[in-house]
């Protein structure tokens, strides 16, 4: 499996603060396949679009986002993600807010996104890298057999 990994952060992106969730899910991700590409961004909405458009383009099979996901006025992700997937895994992200809840009343507030463009599928986690510690575990389980449905692979034996 292809992964890539988009960090939106007006600071990462100017190298004013490390990007622990992105390297975070970087490590994570390695157990699903192989780092494709790994880039910060600010958060500028269309050059997330078009950094996550070129990736679906690329045939990535996995794009895990981080940051951007909240209440601010220049939290977009969520936005983003919809201008480019084709259909929504609202279960996903429901499932991951649930277990935010778990830990903390502000879990509700985050919008994160999960979703289908093309043959890729592409998660939206915050920008926490104890928020990523909590929900990787998550989606983990179901990443590969929901990437190989979106391949068409959808035989069970």
């Amino acid at each position: 499996m292809r992964v890539a990994v988009l960090t939106s952060s007006d600071a990462g992106s100017r190298g004013e603060r490390a990007d622990l969730s992105g390297q975070r899910l970087v490590e994570l991700t390695g157990a699903v396949g192989e780092l494709a590409d790994y880039q910060v961004l600010p958060d500028e909405p269309d050059q997330l679009e078009n950094q996550l458009r070129q990736w679906v383009g690329q045939a990535v099979d996995l794009v895990v986002t981080t940051g951007s996901t909240g209440l601010g006025p220049r939290d977009v992700m969520p936005e983003v993600t919809r201008r480019v997937i084709d259909r929504e895994i609202p279960g996903m992200s429901e499932s991951m807010r649930a277990e935010s809840l778990r830990h903390t009343p502000l879990g509700m507030l985050s919008r994160q996104v999960v979703g289908v463009a093309q043959n890729t599928l592409i998660i939206n986690f915050p920008g926490s890298p104890k928020a990523i510690e909590e929900l990787w575990p998550v989606v983990a389980p179901v990443i590969s057999h929901a990437v190989d449905l979106i391949h068409g692979h959808t035989r069970h034996d």
